[in-house]
């Protein structure tokens, strides 16, 4: 019964974090708006992907490391701030087309491997991530809970945080919404570059407290 409510205790903490506006977010809108359904259902696989790379650190006890560390936690945070930055500048300088360079030319999609790669990567460079989950493995969960189930812990976020993502493409790509933001073209995009330079820009400039 006392995993149970631990579990359940994840469960509620987890999804009150996966739901807040952040960069996988912002990634995902991104690419549901800007690439289209499937490379967004490979970048939200990727978002849950990474999340198995912070479970990983923090029963391996690196987390504690990295979280006393000022050097080690400044250079995760530029390293994933800068990730975002050079996607957002990219997204940032993208052209209007008109009909006749539609006819010609598509906008170049990113492949499934190119996808999930962007959602592992913005949320394994995000150090808020990793604090997140050292919190999370240090005080909601017991020490003398078995590492089986602490790994089991961490597979259900890393699958619930995926399926979260998904569900959020599957919505934003449907027709009427994505035409509503395609609609606009490529000031769409700039508002999503501007988004995540935000953010990067944020987490560049955040510190561990």
């Amino acid at each position: 019964m006392n995993l149970w409510g631990e579990f359940l205790t994840i469960v509620v903490v987890h999804l009150l974090a996966v739901a807040s506006p952040g960069p996988d977010f912002a990634m995902v809108l991104r690419q549901s708006i800007v690439a289209g359904r499937r490379p967004a259902l490979w970048t939200s696989v990727g978002i849950g992907a990474g999340i198995l790379i912070h479970v990983s650190y923090c029963l391996l006890g690196l987390g504690l490391i990295i979280s006393q560390s000022i050097m080690l936690f400044n250079v995760i945070k530029l390293i994933g701030a800068t990730y975002l930055l050079y996607i957002g500048w990219k997204s940032l300088h993208a052209q209007p087309t008109t009909p006749e360079t539609q006819q010609t030319t598509a906008a170049p999609q990113p492949s499934d491997a190119q996808a999930l790669r962007i959602g592992f990567l913005t949320n394994a460079l995000n150090p808020k991530a990793t604090l997140f989950f050292l919190a999370l493995f240090s005080v909601v969960i017991n020490h003398t809970t078995p590492l089986s189930i602490q790994l089991g812990y961490g597979i259900y976020m890393a699958g619930a945080t995926a399926l979260w993502f998904c569900g959020l493409s599957l919505v934003l790509t449907q027709n009427r919404v994505r035409n509503a933001f395609t609609r606009f073209g490529h000031w769409a995009e700039r508002l999503m570059g501007a988004m995540l330079i935000a953010l990067g820009l944020r987490l560049a400039l955040a510190s561990r407290n």
